[in-house]
């Protein structure tokens, strides 16, 4: 089997902070979900079908709007959050907030907080989880960039 090489973008900026020489690139999107957001090495492809690989620093989570930028082609990629399956839960007070994350925590499944609302992935099972708890949540598609991991004994 044949690898073709692909470009390779290994750092992170934002379009205002963009070094001068790669301000006048074109402009391409990608379109990605919250785990290849987190990747340290992953191979994707442009909305216009460029296809690139990123090796960036250990801990980097990609956001809406962060900016990649390839040499070959000259070329600044930005990054968008992909909507995904996730559940919405509007917790009424800071006490049934914090009740319901130890609750999603408890299951290993990552959390989302933005600003009053708690969301987690729509995975299997997680939702009979909330039901047990009494916890109402929706379905719906969003953006889901769950509370960034620090060091853990699960690792």
């Amino acid at each position: 089997m044949l690898f073709r090489s692909v470009p390779i973008a290994d750092a992170v900026f934002r379009d205002d902070r963009l070094p001068a020489g790669l301000a006048a690139h074109p402009r391409d999107e990608v379109v990605i979900g919250w785990e290849d957001r987190r990747a340290q090495r992953a191979r994707l492809k442009t909305e216009a079908g460029v296809e690139f690989g990123t090796s960036l620093p250990q801990g980097t989570v990609l956001r809406e709007g962060d900016c990649l930028a390839l040499d070959r082609p000259a070329l600044v990629i930005i990054v968008r959050e992909k909507a995904e399956p996730v559940l919405v839960m509007a917790p009424p007070s800071a006490g049934d907030a914090a009740r319901w994350a130890y609750y999603i925590g408890n299951t290993h499944q990552p959390l989302m907080v933005l600003g009053d609302l708690l969301l987690c992935a729509d995975v299997a099972g997680m939702d009979e989880v909330l039901r047990y708890h009494g916890i109402p949540f929706t379905r719906e598609l969003r953006p889901f960039t769950p509370v960034s991991q620090g060091p853990s004994h699960h690792r």
